[in-house]
């Protein structure tokens, strides 16, 4: 693949990595606004889509305090996962400038696996909260408390260490190519 190629897809990349970013966190407040579209189209990322998938028809009418409240927990798993998303995207810019063992780029890649490993632990300690929130006016006997270990959290936090390790590698990759250009 020509540099020109590889350039014109790192922009791109860039770019839709910034409107998924955005298309994210839209869908996210959508869902919790408009719980019944959600769940009939099956709208919403993880911890959303989980707690809305659980809840009856009836039960999806919150208040607007816990509507509110629902969008501001289960964002912040959803901030995490766009800082990484985020750092993803200078990675890509980076790329296209034809800066691909560049200091820099590791250092982006690094941060784009913690964030994603932030994203699952986030997701994990928010969940019993939100399930809370949205419970409270049940009946007694019908308030839950859930907490969710599912097998795209164990993935992503593979990918997560597999991100990690890649970037100490670009890391060293980056000091041998500098001490590479002073000799020549």
């Amino acid at each position: 693949m020509s540099s020109n190629r590889l350039a014109s897809y790192s922009q791109r990349m860039a770019a839709i990595t910034l409107v998924f970013i955005v298309v994210m966190m839209v869908v996210n407040t959508g869902a919790w606004l408009f719980p019944d579209v959600a769940a009939r189209y099956g709208l919403g990322f993880a911890l959303t889509e989980r707690q809305l998938s659980s809840m009856s028809e009836d039960a999806m009418h919150l208040a607007g305090w816990q509507r509110l409240g629902a969008i501001l927990l289960s964002s912040i798993p959803l901030l995490a996962l766009a800082l990484g998303l985020a750092n993803l995207r200078q990675l890509f810019k980076r790329y296209a400038q034809g800066l691909y063992f560049s200091s820099e780029a590791a250092v982006y890649l690094g941060r784009a696996g913690r964030a994603v490993a932030l994203w699952v632990l986030l997701d994990f300690l928010c969940e019993p909260f939100l399930s809370l929130l949205v419970t409270i006016h049940a009946p007694v006997g019908q308030r839950l408390l859930t907490l969710s270990v599912t097998a795209p959290s164990f993935v992503a936090l593979f990918l997560a260490a597999c991100i990690a390790i890649i970037a100490r590698i670009l890391s060293q990759a980056s000091e041998v190519d500098s001490e590479n250009r002073t000799f020549v």
